[in-house]
């Protein structure tokens, strides 16, 4: 006669490891799917409470740094999209509209014309630059020659005879002094205009008063505060071949790279993570988190965020794969194969 158990043992399927794995992944992942976003809660609040020195030290930081980021030049790619960036924010359409005071404030023009006027060193500098730098009187030399140049050329072309005899006293001047006239007229230019500039620029520095210089930088700024941003474009160049922006961008990579390599920067950055870490290293996660305004509520978004990446992830080919093996190798062991009643394949 078939007792009831028999009967039951009859009626139930044998339940095999391989069966009872494919149910255990099966579950893993429907639960890990449900408890995803409070487990990411529940990691962040623990990671959050533990002190920074407990897995970060001062050497750590200083090997992400140097070898990370110092060491390795710009990728192409990225020297690339600083190209395109640049591009599209210097030519986008919205700097027609926005005037260059929307850049920078009248009280932040009026802060720097008050510190330049009332420290005389930067005074005198900036008046230098203005009136008594070399560069402006070379430009204003060779101005001035081109002007003076052209209206004698176009001046004795239409002096007939008068102009003839003018050119053959320019010719016999040349032969006597064997000086060339063009020569001599922008040495006379340059000597003069160089001396008058020195003489005006101490002049300024002389009987310029500091709020006069304070009015000279703000009247500066209201003359082009409302112009459009877009002005800026017309001292670049957009040109194939001759890109004001590539030559940025080549000028960033150049400095970049020597600076990343150069011992000074490293040893300004190894003193400034010393001195970060001296400040911080007794502090949690949270309270270091805190300072790049990262909190609970930061998280919490982020996490809700990822939510659609952490189920994929769950869900794909390798997760599965690799919770299969991790169970098969559990029911492998032998005290778990001899403890348990099962059929095996």
């Amino acid at each position: 006669m078939q007792t009831s158990k028999d009967s039951q043992n009859l009626d139930t399927p044998a339940l095999t490891i391989d069966s009872l794995v494919d149910a255990q992944v099966a579950f893993m992942q429907q639960w890990l799917r449900q408890q995803a976003e409070p487990l990411s809660i529940e990691a962040w609040q623990w990671f959050a409470a533990q002190p920074l020195n407990k897995y970060v030290s001062a050497d750590d930081l200083q090997h992400l740094i140097n070898d990370w980021l110092l060491n390795q030049p710009m990728t192409d790619v990225i020297r690339k999209d600083i190209r395109d960036i640049l591009h599209t924010i210097i030519y986008h359409p919205v700097n027609d509209n926005v005037p260059l005071s929307e850049l920078v404030d009248d009280t932040q023009v009026q802060t720097l014309a008050n510190y330049v006027g009332s420290h005389e060193q930067q005074r005198n500098i900036l008046i230098h630059t203005l009136v008594g730098n070399e560069t402006f009187a070379d430009l204003l030399t060779q101005t001035l020659y081109h002007a003076i140049n052209d209206f004698m050329e176009t001046t004795l072309d239409k002096a007939g005879a008068a102009g003839k005899l003018m050119k053959f006293g320019r010719s016999s001047f040349e032969k006597a002094t064997n000086r060339n006239l063009d020569e001599k007229l922008q040495t006379y230019l340059h000597r003069n205009i160089k001396d008058l500039a020195r003489r005006a620029e101490a002049n300024a520095q002389e009987h310029l008063s500091n709020d006069e210089v304070a009015r000279l930088l703000v009247s500066g700024w209201a003359r082009i505060k409302d112009q459009p941003i877009s002005q800026l474009q017309n001292y670049l160049s957009d040109e194939p071949g001759n890109s004001s922006i590539e030559h940025i961008e080549a000028s960033i990579q150049q400095s970049y790279n020597r600076l990343r390599m150069s011992p000074y920067l490293h040893s300004l950055v190894s003193a400034s993570i010393d001195t970060w870490y001296a400040n911080h290293q007794g502090d949690s996660m949270a309270t270091v988190a805190a300072s790049l305004y990262i909190d609970d509520q930061a998280m919490t978004q982020l996490s809700t965020a990822l939510l659609p990446v952490v189920h994929d992830a769950i869900e794909s080919e390798w997760f599965t794969a690799h919770i299969r093996e991790m169970l098969q190798a559990f029911y492998a062991q032998p005290a778990i194969k001899e403890g348990l009643m099962f059929n095996n394949k």
